[in-house]
């Protein structure tokens, strides 16, 4: 998939790019395991990923896997190599060591992998999205007592099924689906 931008095509990044990509993910696991004396197992690495972030390490159902964003990796590909690479990475290692102890995921235990892998230790990225497929969601107009609110598509289907109430920060108010209120006639 390519997208056009103001600045021109953003192409995702191809297999070779990716080998590289996993092959600097290996490293890092490998960089670990001698400084700590210890096996950390390469997790399925997927390219998959799309949006603002730039990459993500989750386990689902038992399985570890770290997951790029291939249209992010275009825009800055030595960047995102020096940077999302050994944050995935080290997310990776502190599973492995803390299994599902209660650890902050950009805490103590993550910048140490950090510091250890040479890298900086930042929660966040800096980088332009200018080209990148953004999947945009849906907002639903909602009211209290003092004002409107835009909930996402997510939150407007849990209010929906009855699995959720949202309350405002400010009047304490529960919130109203203001289609529902437009519908009688009503407004805040």
């Amino acid at each position: 998939m390519t997208v056009r931008s103001g600045e021109g095509l953003v192409t995702p990044i191809g297999k070779p790019r990716q080998r590289e990509v996993i092959a600097e993910t290996a490293r890092y696991l490998d960089l670990a395991g001698r400084e700590l004396g210890r096996a950390f197992p390469l997790p399925a690495i997927r390219f998959d990923l799309r949006g603002r972030m730039a990459g993500m390490y989750r386990v689902r159902c038992g399985e570890r896997e770290i997951r790029y964003n291939p249209w992010l990796f275009a825009r800055d590909f030595p960047g995102h190599v020096k940077a999302t690479v050994p944050h995935e990475a080290a997310h990776c290692v502190v599973h492995a060591l803390h299994g599902r102890r209660r650890v902050c995921p950009h805490g103590r235990e993550w910048r140490e992998i950090m510091h250890l892998f040479g890298a900086e230790a930042r929660a966040c990225g800096d980088y332009s999205l200018e080209g990148v497929p953004i999947r945009r969601m849906r907002r639903y107009d909602y009211a209290c007592h003092c004002r409107r609110h835009r909930l996402s598509a997510i939150r407007h289907k849990r209010v929906q099924t009855s699995r959720a109430r949202y309350c405002c920060r400010y009047c304490r108010g529960e919130l109203v689906y203001a289609g529902a209120l437009n519908a009688i006639g009503l407004s805040v």
